[in-house]
């Protein structure tokens, strides 16, 4: 007999109390809604649409599809890995908790801080491209001109927005979540029937499946391939966000391991069906990666419907980036909530607060926003600062997500696992997936384009060993000045354990 609605939040209070802390964000998130939260994070109209113009010169049409393919399977590894210790450990925290469960103070403060770095760079990624999307389309629509200055307004007025939005309380980004899942999967389907049906010419599966392109200056191809799996593994970054908001989800340790891998699954499904829609699609090759809109896809979308369909679509992908930008916004300020109620941050006291009226962590909100702001001033001045700020969002979270996987086979039998668990197959599937975390993290920090003349240049220069290399120092350095204050509850469970051997002692 299903248990009902009170019984369930009593139980999911009763094992937050267990693992240290007192409930006072509010259970308004179903199962659908944990699912959704992910879903638009991963958001495969945000993340294949901003890096496509990057995927046709690193490999083309064949390493962006069968790449697709081969990410997502991979994936999906780290994401039930990830998923079996999010069912143990439900908590806003998510993995710097897991971390310090299973590893100790330390591990979950490098964890926690990776984790953090790689959200707020998350918010600036994609409210940044989603802006780039909106001056495209203001270009076509009024022949706006996209400067890095006006970028940057737009930038900031989608930041405004979000904050705006997740101020209400987490049942409206519970419902804008909803809204966002059949947004994007209706709009991958009108997006491929209308470049499908409407154009008189298409690329041949040959063209689409065999065609290798490098445009990266590099000559190895078994090089270039590996580079071109960033378009993928950028793309399915995010779906810790279920873990995140599993103080506010009912039945959490179900409700969120499963919001985890079907996230992943639905977006491996729709993103190749999307990335296949596109390439089918394209009319001129060099015309598109040259695009005079600074938007590749906005190319293939003129050149296949003309003005008025390719405004339409984009309307469409630019929604969808704002539903998943608001997502993240969500996901990021309960990261800052959670790490500050355990003192990690400067002015913890303050990120912590949470409204008696909404139940939300507002300052949180503000401070993820005000952050994301920051992080992407650079782009007025560089034309490569955007490219940084996608580096720091994979750099920080990716490691992040292998640290508690390793912690929990490392742990063997002193791992409790929850209720959706991955049974005898935990340890093999954990273990393929910190092996394929270990690998795309130093294929992040390899340089993506070759050099001119063999010198290292602004344009060619990779930041993401840099993003790596400072987060980990400023940790460091605050571990020295603020670890007294630092202090994440243990097990319930552990604490009767601890008393049981001083009584012995």
């Amino acid at each position: 007999m299903p248990r009902s609605g009170p019984t369930r939040l009593s139980d999911d209070d009763a094992l937050l109390r267990d693992l240290g802390y007192e409930p006072v964000l509010t259970r308004r998130m179903g199962a659908f809604g944990n699912f959704a939260i992910s879903f638009s994070v991963i958001s495969v109209l945000s993340g294949c649409m901003t890096l496509y113009g990057f995927g046709m010169g690193a490999g083309g049409p064949a390493v962006m599809l069968w790449g697709w393919i081969a990410v997502g399977a991979m994936v999906m590894f780290v994401g039930a890995a990830l998923a079996e210790v999010t069912s143990a450990y439900p908590t806003s925290g998510a993995l710097y908790y897991m971390a310090d469960q299973l590893g100790g103070r330390r591990w979950g403060w490098y964890t926690g801080w990776l984790n953090l770095l790689g959200l707020l760079g998350a918010i600036a990624g994609i409210d940044y491209g989603c802006a780039l999307f909106t001056g495209a389309f203001a270009n076509l629509q009024w022949g706006f001109e996209p400067t890095p200055q006006s970028i940057m307004v737009i930038y900031l007025v989608i930041l405004a927005l979000h904050a705006t939005l997740n101020l209400f309380g987490v049942r409206l980004v519970s419902v804008l979540n909803s809204i966002s899942v059949w947004w994007h999967l209706a709009g991958v389907g009108v997006i491929v029937t209308a470049l499908t049906l409407v154009p008189a010419h298409h690329q041949s599966a040959h063209f689409v499946f065999t065609t290798f392109v490098n445009g990266t200056g590099w000559h190895s191809s078994l090089y270039v391939v590996m580079i071109g799996l960033l378009l993928a593994q950028y793309t399915f970054c995010g779906y810790d966000a279920s873990a995140h908001l599993s103080e506010e989800t009912t039945d959490a340790q179900t409700s969120a391991p499963r919001g985890i891998v079907r996230s992943i699954a639905w977006s491996w499904l729709a993103g190749f069906v999307l990335l296949a829609g596109l390439t089918f699609a394209i009319q001129d090759y060099a015309g598109t990666q040259g695009s005079a809109t600074g938007v590749p896809p906005a190319q293939i979308f003129l050149d296949a419907l003309g003005i008025s369909g390719a405004k339409g679509l984009l309307l469409i992908v630019i929604v969808a980036q704002l539903f998943c930008g608001n997502a993240e916004v969500a996901a990021c300020s309960r990261m800052v909530f959670a790490f500050s109620r355990d003192g990690a941050l400067p002015g913890s006291r303050h990120w912590r607060r949470v409204s008696s009226r909404t139940g939300t962590p507002t300052r949180a909100v503000l401070l993820s926003v005000t952050v994301a702001a920051l992080l992407a001033l650079p782009a007025l001045y560089s034309t490569v600062a955007y490219g940084a700020v996608t580096a720091i969002n994979v750099i920080g979270i990716t490691p992040a997500y292998a640290i508690p996987i390793y912690l929990r086979l490392r742990a063997g039998r002193r791992f409790a696992p929850g209720p959706w668990n991955l049974g005898r197959w935990g340890v093999l599937v954990g273990w393929v997936a910190v092996a394929w975390v270990v690998f795309v993290t130093v294929l992040f920090c390899l340089p993506q384009t070759r050099p001119e003349h063999g010198l290292v240049s602004v344009t060619s220069f990779n930041y993401a060993p840099i993003a790596l290399v400072v987060v980990l120092a400023l940790a460091a350095i605050w571990w020295r000045i603020a670890r007294r204050g630092y202090e994440v509850p243990t097990v319930a469970a552990d604490r009767e354990m601890a008393k049981l051997e001083a009584e012995i002692v």
